[in-house]
């Protein structure tokens, strides 16, 4: 009886087995991600002064050391330190905070925030420069790679690279790249070999190496006067 049951069941669990399949199906799902974004905004001095004038603007975007609910932090380095010393700028200078401590910068979000900034204010729309370090510079390269119609030139200060990308940038836009070539924390081989495709592709990049300088190479990057000069030459093509 037991014998002619556990056929019985094994016949059973066999059936259901071979009658078992995967199975693909179609869905969708709206998805809605929100990033809350501090920031800082500078006007030139005479931004006021002429009512009539359109200005450029720059995007600047820190390194992850300044990541975070402190939005203080952002002046530690690039161009709103300099803002902090005294400095004056010919353009508007966007500086958001990345509120997430380890993790990349939501460009997305960025995006958003320098669209909303440029169409309520006095902006030249081909006049609209990117910059970032460490972190930031990997977060610039990306949105040079995803908005490939925004930006009217570019400064990359030791950032990752999006090499296998790198064609999907404005090949009219200019670059010019900063790396110190003791950088322990992303290597300049990093710069270099994205430098490389580009000017292998016919872009126009300048590459500036700072010798005996490891991963804070923006000190220098950001004291570039010629920099500032560079960017105000360059516009949307």
């Amino acid at each position: 009886m037991r014998s002619i049951l556990y056929i019985v069941l094994l016949v059973i669990f066999q059936s259901c087995a071979s009658q078992a399949k995967p199975i693909l199906i179609d869905s969708e799902m709206e998805t809605n991600v929100k990033e809350n974004l501090a920031y800082y905004l500078y006007y030139p001095e005479d931004y006021e002064e002429e009512p009539d004038k359109d200005f450029p603007i720059l995007l600047f975007l820190h390194g992850g050391g300044e990541s975070g609910d402190s939005l203080v932090t952002v002046k530690r380095n690039g161009p709103p330190k300099l803002i902090v010393q005294g400095k004056k700028f010919p353009f508007l200078i966007l500086a958001p905070q990345n509120p997430n401590e380890k993790k990349w910068w939501n460009t997305r979000a960025v995006k958003q925030l320098l669209d909303s900034v440029v169409n309520k204010n006095r902006i030249d729309k081909r006049r609209i420069y990117l910059t970032g370090l460490s972190r930031g510079g990997g977060a610039a390269w990306e949105m040079a790679v995803q908005y490939p119609d925004t930006f009217a030139a570019m400064a990359v200060v030791c950032g990752m690279t999006p090499l296998p990308y790198a064609s999907w940038i404005n090949r009219d836009m200019p670059i010019w790249v900063f790396h110190g070539e003791k950088d322990k924390s992303i290597p300049i081989e990093e710069s270099e070999t994205m430098v490389a495709k580009l000017k292998e592709m016919g872009y126009e990049v300048i590459f500036t190496k700072y010798p005996n300088v490891g991963h804070s190479a923006w000190i220098k990057a950001y004291e570039t006067e010629a920099l500032y000069d560079w960017f105000m030459n360059q516009e949307l093509k």
